[in-house]
């Protein structure tokens, strides 16, 4: 799975979103995130084959991700719920499937399910997005694939460092979603003074600080400047006194909702 990519929430059907998707491919992003829920899929399909066609490469070189809804968490409707985002996405194969949420007494079900599309070849990797210790404790007692990546809100007001430390024991690869915390850090001082000694932009120190931590980030943009900002993140290193700074602006803040307390 490639350490970069380009996610999709909030992002509607429409002109926009397929441009953005091919922006994104012309100028070297491998990996596209979507998710049942953001309703968007067919014109992130529409995107991907574009971009595509103008990049010059194959589905093969792409690595594309959706997610499962929780309306969606039990065996047979979790297994018919991929079979719908694949043809909203008029792709034969998804690289990567998520549960979206932790819903109590359902996930386990929809784990089966998972388990039962990989062995049937049918998706290349499984996992899931927004479990906590306590969630994936509880899937890998019954689990006979332990999840392969693990989704959650990740930026530097949000560390997660309990959940990474446990996710790198069990070899599960974490992934930031809202890495740059719905764009609500790009003017904080202590970013803002590491970002000129770099001479890069908050967000590009941002994602840099993902991938040097280990996480795999999807940040979203549908302008082609940002597009290709956010992935000039390659040609730098922060060091290690400037990771310590950027760790210890944590709050436990999050943006998104509670994986622990949420109601849909």
């Amino acid at each position: 799975m490639p350490w970069f990519g380009l996610g999709v929430f909030k992002v509607a059907e429409g002109p926009e979103l397929v441009n953005a998707v091919k922006t994104a491919i012309k100028h070297g992003y491998r990996s596209i995130d979507t998710a049942a829920i953001y309703q968007n899929e067919q014109g992130v399909g529409k995107g991907i084959k574009e971009g595509l066609k103008e990049a010059g490469i194959s589905r093969e070189d792409l690595f594309v991700t959706s997610k499962v809804w929780n309306t969606d968490l039990d065996y047979e409707a979790t297994i018919a719920a991929y079979e719908k985002s694949l043809e909203r996405l008029d792709l034969e194969y998804l690289d990567l499937y998520l549960i979206h949420w932790p819903v109590a007494g359902k996930y386990k079900d929809a784990w089966r399910a998972m388990e039962t599309l990989y062995k049937e070849g049918k998706v290349k990797t499984i996992g899931v997005s927004n479990f906590q210790i306590h969630h994936l404790e509880d899937l890998l007692k019954d689990a006979e694939i332990k999840p392969m990546i693990n989704q959650v809100e990740y930026h530097p007001k949000l560390t997660q460092k309990e959940l990474q430390a446990f996710c790198l024991e069990n070899d599960i690869q974490l992934e930031a979603w809202s890495p740059l915390m719905q764009g609500q850090l790009l003017d904080n001082d202590t970013l803002k003074d590491i970002a000129n000694k770099y001479n890069k932009t908050v967000a590009q120190v941002i994602l840099r600080w993902d991938l040097q931590n280990g996480v795999i980030t999807i940040p979203k943009s549908t302008k082609e400047k940002r597009i290709v900002e956010n992935a000039s993140i390659f040609d730098f290193e922060l060091t290690k006194e400037d990771m310590i700074i950027i760790d210890g602006l944590n709050e436990n803040l999050r943006v998104g909702p509670d994986p622990d307390n949420f109601n849909f």
